[in-house]
């Protein structure tokens, strides 16, 4: 059995995520306690729409993440091979031993801020297109691009595709794909246009803080999402971070990617299991490991 540990990303917050653990594991609660004390409340009794901004929910998932994967090193079930969806990557660099916990939080912290901050003032929308090839939503796309700036951020699985950008143009481009033949345009419950050129100056900032930090070798290989592969020599952590905050996050290549080398059995550490369908939706004949936690 070779197994694969996938981080949730923004999407997989619920009220009162990890409560239960923060009960009974003293690793989680350690780890949780690392944050300030307003975020465990905010965590465990806040309202969904204060845990669903930016600033509130990547360093709550991050936390949440950390600590159920030293749970599970406590119980013996480790990875081979990490990957996660957006900020979730940064879970797993965490996981693989490149970095350290306080350094995972600070470095989510601030990513989060940069990101709440380069959304602001702009009017976006983000859905999900069902039902259509990755060449015809980007020949939609760039059809669209006329009338303001779309992009297709996530390659999510087989006939999942997201899109985000200015509301014109999503619009535009969601009435195109309807036209196409998409089954349909499902709007999502974002904070900003993630993953787009519109994240530039997010990518700037990180990339000038990434020099003040050190990464460690991996432990185990990680799956980056701006590729959707291992890195290459060519490729330094630092620059694939950069480019993932403002550039397409292809999970169904990394996941097949991680097929395709051996991963037989996965394990998703999310507070709602979201990317579990997903990857049934690459292959149906893929394992999960149901850990009782």
């Amino acid at each position: 059995m070779k197994i694969g540990f996938l981080y949730g990303g923004q999407g997989s917050q619920k009220v009162g995520m990890g409560k239960d653990l923060y009960e009974k594991y003293p690793t989680f609660k350690k780890i949780f306690d690392m944050l300030p004390k307003n975020f465990v409340n905010l965590a465990f009794e806040g309202s969904i729409e204060e845990l669903s901004k930016t600033v509130n929910t990547q360093p709550l998932l991050v936390a949440y993440s950390i600590g159920v994967t030293e749970i599970l090193k406590e119980k013996g079930i480790v990875p081979d091979m990490v990957a996660g969806l957006s900020l979730g990557e940064y879970s797993a660099l965490y996981a693989s031993g490149v970095l350290g916990v306080q350094e995972t939080l600070d470095l989510i912290t601030y990513r989060a801020m940069l990101m709440d901050k380069a959304s602001e003032n702009i009017d976006t929308k983000m859905a999900a297109v069902l039902n259509l090839s990755r060449e015809t939503l980007t020949d939609i796309v760039k059809k669209a691009s006329e009338f303001g700036v779309v992009k297709i951020l996530n390659y999510n699985c087989p006939n999942q595709i997201v899109i985000a950008g200015e509301v014109k143009a999503v619009d535009c481009a969601c009435e195109f794909a309807m036209q196409s033949g998409a089954k349909r345009c499902m709007p999502l419950k974002v904070s900003g246009p993630f993953h787009t050129s519109f994240m530039k100056s997010a990518g700037d900032l990180l990339s000038k803080r990434f020099k003040t930090v050190t990464f460690n070798e991996m432990k185990v290989p990680v799956i980056f999402n701006a590729v959707g592969r291992e890195k290459s020599l060519s490729e330094s952590i630092p620059y694939l971070l950069e480019k993932q905050v403002q550039s397409a996050v292809y999970f169904e290549d990394s996941i097949r990617y991680m097929l395709d080398i051996g991963v037989d059995t996965f394990v998703e550490i999310s507070p709602i299991n979201v990317l579990s369908n997903f990857v049934k939706k690459i292959n149906p004949d893929v394992k999960f490991l149901d850990v009782a936690l």
